[in-house]
């Protein structure tokens, strides 16, 4: 690939703001974040936001002013998460593709998660599916096994390509319960995957570097955030999102790869300009 798409992540559902106090959670924090990582080298924006109390939440009301914010104060493709937390229902979890984002999630299986189970039998992967296909919303596929790359592939056989006409997936690598975030590891995905298909790659925790570095070496992309990780160094925290896209950034320039821009990815992933 000539450039590096780099995603960012800025929340997740699992960190606590008490515990991270330098994590986006209001609106207005979300769009600033946004801001500095388009400034920083990012194109699209992975969006889990929170209520009041600063708890995860899939208020499609929420839901609706965040994408408009987004996309009123930036250019990145917003792509809201379909995972939400692992305690949301299927039905709270469809009804995000209501707020008619640019881009979703997708996840390709169910998979430990830790000490729980984030939940994504067939049945919910081929309705969630349907129904990006349907708004015109272009899915990102999430894998974290290698059998999520094989439901990937039957997915693909029975409902055809998605929305865009372009398939994009993410390798989401060391996930306690998922594949280990090791360039072995990250380069067979790769080779899993289907043919054509581009993919970024999500290194959890002390996996982050390893995982970048892997994916750059390989011709894949980049997804970056404190949704993954936390701290920037040993025994240093992650100062801000941004700071995160800003090494992501620099480390594809020295890769020979720039970071792509807003527009550039549009074309590439197939999403259209709703600017």
């Amino acid at each position: 690939m000539p450039g590096t798409l780099i995603t960012v992540a800025p929340t997740g559902a699992e960190v606590e703001k008490d515990a991270v106090p330098a994590l986006p959670v209001t609106l207005d924090e979300l769009v600033a974040t946004a801001m500095a990582c388009q400034q920083a080298g990012a194109a699209v924006i992975h969006v889990h936001i929170r209520d009041d109390a600063a708890k995860p939440t899939l208020d499609v009301g929420r839901l609706v002013d965040t994408v408009q914010a987004l996309r009123g104060a930036t250019d990145l493709i917003v792509q809201l998460s379909t995972g939400g937390a692992v305690t949301d229902s299927f039905e709270r979890r469809l009804a995000v593709l209501d707020a008619v984002p640019d881009a979703c999630s997708l996840t390709c299986g169910t998979v430990n998660f830790g000490t729980e189970v984030f939940l994504n039998p067939w049945g919910f992967m081929k309705d969630l599916y349907a129904k990006t296909k349907a708004l015109g919303v272009v899915p990102e596929f999430e894998l974290f096994d290698f059998g999520h790359i094989a439901a990937l592939h039957r997915l693909l056989a029975e409902l055809g390509e998605p929305a865009g006409g372009h398939v994009h997936c993410d390798l989401v690598m060391g996930v306690p319960g998922g594949m280990p975030g090791d360039c072995a590891t990250l380069v067979q995905a790769a080779a899993a995957l289907p043919p054509g298909a581009t993919w970024s790659a999500t290194g959890i925790g002390r996996s982050s570097l390893p995982v970048l570095f892997g994916a750059l070496a390989a011709g894949g992309h980049l997804r970056v955030g404190m949704e993954d990780t936390i701290t920037f160094a040993r025994g240093r925290p992650v100062a801000s999102n941004a700071e995160l896209v800003e090494r992501a950034a620099a480390a594809a320039e020295l890769a020979q790869r720039p970071a792509l821009s807003p527009a550039v990815a549009r074309t590439m992933l197939g999403v259209p300009d709703h600017c």
